[in-house]
């Protein structure tokens, strides 16, 4: 009985002392949020067109497929639709879904499973910040502090001047170069607390500063040099035939 009672003790202090990761997603209107709920920026009569100019990408998308098969290309007109406005409005997945000529409701589908679609406004720089295992182990809590404490917000929320929103994400795939984060679409890898807020002092000030590793390294190579492949392969044959 004391046992039990010790185990669901320490099992409650361990929940309230985890961060909830899924939090700062839903927030944004990402991955938590399926039901729409009308507001004064969302909602079926938020003003929504696409451009001459997207007009003419979304026309270029479709004759990628199949005659017949318009809905194919939700995902890309969605993305369209949102690198446009900043954000996906319900307005805008009803012009997609008018443009594709399916049911809204296949067009909200999409839009309400993939996290990539922002259904609540966000920033002009968006920042994603990788709080998973390998990024955790090379420090990325001091990553997301540092830009807390540079903008003054905490995860989930949007600067006053609505120049950054700040989400906390799962594994954005460049675990070898942790710890990093995502901006718009740019990764900024094998991050310190000051290389973090050099680039937010550079996007403050209208710069875009250049994506990749800060620590010198050119890609994802080992830190210490190369320990393997080093020298020129040998050419097609070799090891099979014995004159080779």
């Amino acid at each position: 009985m004391f046992l039990s009672h010790a185990m669901r003790s320490a099992v409650s202090r361990a929940a309230r002392q985890v961060r909830s990761l899924h939090q700062s997603a839903a927030r944004a209107g990402a991955g938590g949020i399926f039901v729409h709920r009308d507001t004064p920026d969302n909602n079926p009569d938020t003003p929504f067109e696409f451009t001459e100019v997207n007009k003419k990408r979304i026309e270029a998308i479709i004759s990628m497929y199949p005659t017949g098969h318009k809905q194919a290309a939700t995902l890309p007109v969605l993305d369209l639709a949102q690198r446009q406005h900043g954000w996906l409005p319900i307005s805008a997945m009803n012009k997609v879904a008018e443009v594709l000529e399916i049911a809204p409701m296949r067009v909200y589908e999409v839009a309400t499973f993939y996290t990539m679609f922002l259904r609540q406004p966000v920033g002009k720089y968006f920042i994603q910040i990788c709080t998973t295992t390998p990024c955790m182990l090379c420090n990325s809590d001091s990553i997301l502090e540092a830009i807390q404490n540079k903008l003054g917000i905490k995860v989930g929320e949007t600067t006053p001047d609505k120049m950054f929103t700040l989400i906390e994400v799962e594994c954005l795939g460049a675990c070898v170069n942790a710890p990093m984060v995502q901006i718009n679409d740019n990764y900024y890898e094998d991050l310190s607390p000051k290389d973090i807020e050099d680039i937010l002092d550079d996007l403050k000030a209208g710069r875009v500063p250049p994506p990749g590793p800060r620590n010198g390294r050119f890609s994802c190579e080992p830190a210490g040099g190369l320990t393997s492949l080093i020298e020129p392969p040998p050419g097609p044959g070799v090891g099979v035939r014995p004159d080779l």
